[in-house]
């Protein structure tokens, strides 16, 4: 397996971490990791795909081991943290790349691809929304929150950054939780349970009304630029349901649609799976 190297970078007085593995010369594919995670949920993935190509998986502001500005020092949208993304491939001149996108990654990623889809080689979404079909009753307490924020609506929200919940994500429909190691929900439960991260998660939360408002965009640049496109999808996953990838086929005709039997982190459960299926994906899109 490929080596992983872990660097920072400066962007904008703010030490951005990121994970990289695999030739630079060779193809290149950004993973953008979902909430409440980082690039440390790519750590298996990243010595497999390195194999092949050159895989670069940053921290957002907020995750991992990326600074974590207060919310008064940064503003915390998925419209910046796209920003932020770009300036870290721009810095390390990566002119055109594939995305693997995951839960926030997707908001993340599709705002890249409609900036510059000339920079897009093609798409893997594992549980990375962009159509309506995908919500599922976890989003209930969502919509008050969007519409008006106040204490009451505030509170299923909050909920979101209890370890219970997060282990709740990381646990919820796969096949054995015994094969799911805890390294995971508790890596990630020492980043939310920061000083002022909880202020930092709700501010995104609160943005991330903001992704409904784009899908119609996001789908005009699928039908435009056809991105050879596979979704690989934890079809038990409670946040997004397999509606979710099924849904990309009334863009994307052409597109590869693969549902796991396993939950909303499907790398955990499934990483040799859909490192094969990447692997084939993007060595195919290569040779074409």
């Amino acid at each position: 397996m490929a080596t992983v190297s872990y660097r920072n970078i400066k962007v904008d007085d703010i030490q951005v971490f990121y994970r990289e593995a695999g030739e630079q010369h060779a193809q290149t594919l950004v993973l953008l990791h979902g909430f409440p995670s980082s690039s440390h949920m790519f750590r298996n993935l990243l010595p497999v795909l390195g194999e092949h190509f050159h895989v670069v998986a940053p921290d957002y502001p907020g995750y991992g081991y990326s600074n974590s500005p207060s919310v008064e020092q940064f503003a915390y949208t998925f419209d910046h943290l796209e920003e932020i993304v770009e300036k870290v491939l721009d810095t390390l001149k990566l002119k055109r790349f594939s995305i693997y996108v995951q839960d926030y990654g997707a908001p993340v990623g599709f705002r890249l691809a409609v900036k510059y889809p000339e920079r897009i080689k093609a798409i893997i979404s594992q549980n990375g929304n962009a159509y309506r079909e995908g919500f599922t009753s976890f989003w209930d307490a969502a919509w008050p929150f969007w519409s008006h924020r106040d204490a009451e609506t505030e509170k299923p929200i909050r909920g979101l950054l209890t370890r219970e919940t997060t282990i709740w994500q990381y646990t919820t429909g796969v096949r054995e939780k015994e094969h799911i190691s805890p390294d995971a929900w508790t890596f990630d439960q020492l980043g939310l349970d920061r000083p002022g991260n909880a202020d930092i998660q709700l501010a995104l939360f609160e943005d991330y009304r903001t992704n409904p408002q784009r899908y119609p965009q996001w789908h005009e640049y699928f039908r435009h630029y056809q991105p050879p496109l596979l979704a690989v999808w934890g079809k038990n996953d409670p946040i997004f349901s397999p509606a979710g990838a099924e849904a990309f086929k009334h863009d994307l005709p052409n597109c590869e649609v693969h549902l796991l039997d396993t939950g909303h982190f499907a790398l955990e459960e499934d990483g040799e799976v859909i490192a094969e299926h990447v692997t084939r994906f993007l060595t195919a899109k290569r040779a074409t």
